[in-house]
C-alpha cells in the first residue's frame, strides 16, 4: 500500500526530555568501539573545551530512532499494518557535539515519501535541541518499508 504523500511536512510533537549521562555515552563508546579519549575522559574533554565527556558522532541514533518510532506507525501514514522494515541510512549534521548533561528533545518531521522496487521510502528529519532551545543537531533517517507483495530490495 502506497504511503500517504499528503503527510510530507507534517511534524510530530516533542519527545519528553531525555538527560545524556557519562555512563550512557561509555556504553554507547565501547558499543561502536570510539577511540577518541573525549568520549572518555573527563578531563580530556576539558582540555578541548567541552564541559564534560562527549557522545560519539552516531550517539543521536538512541534518541532519534526512538522519536522517529511513532512517526514510522503513524495511521495516517499508512505504515501502521506492515512490519517489514529495514534503515536504509542514517546522517547528523552537528552544532556541535552532545555532552554529557545535555538535556534533549527531538521534533520529527516526515521529509519525504517515495518508491524504490515496488517499495515505500521514508524519510524523516530529527531536530534535536537543548533544554534552552539551542539547535545542538539535525538527524535524517530513511527507512525502507517492503510492500506487501515482497518488491524488489532496494
Amino acid at each position: 500500500m502506497p504511503m500517504n504523500e499528503g503527510c510530507v511536512g507534517k511534524v510530530y510533537p516533542p519527545t519528553a526530555p531525555y538527560e545524556v549521562g557519562r555512563e550512557k555515552i561509555k556504553e554507547f563508546a565501547a558499543a561502536v568501539r570510539e577511540g577518541n579519549a573525549a568520549c572518555w575522559d573527563t578531563e580530556a574533554a576539558r582540555a578541548l573545551g567541552y564541559p564534560d565527556i562527549i557522545a560519539p558522532p552516531s550517539f543521536p541514533m538512541v534518541l532519534t530512532l526512538e522519536a522517529e518510532h511513532d512517526a514510522v506507525h503513524d495511521p495516517e501514514l499508512g505504515a501502521a499494518n506492515q512490519n517489514r522494515f529495514v534503515h536504509r541510512e542514517q546522517r547528523f549534521a552537528y552544532n556541535r557535539p552532545i555532552h554529557a548533561g545535555d538535556v534533549l528533545t527531538v521534533t520529527v518531521r516526515l521529509a519525504g515519501v517515495d518508491s524504490v522496487g515496488g517499495n515505500d521510502v521514508v524519510t524523516y528529519e530529527s531536530t534535536l535541541k537543548a533544554a534552552d532551545g539551542e539547535h545542538v543537531c539535525t538527524g535524517r533517517s530513511t527507512f525502507v518499508i517492503f510492500n506487501q507483495e515482497g518488491g524488489d530490495v532496494p
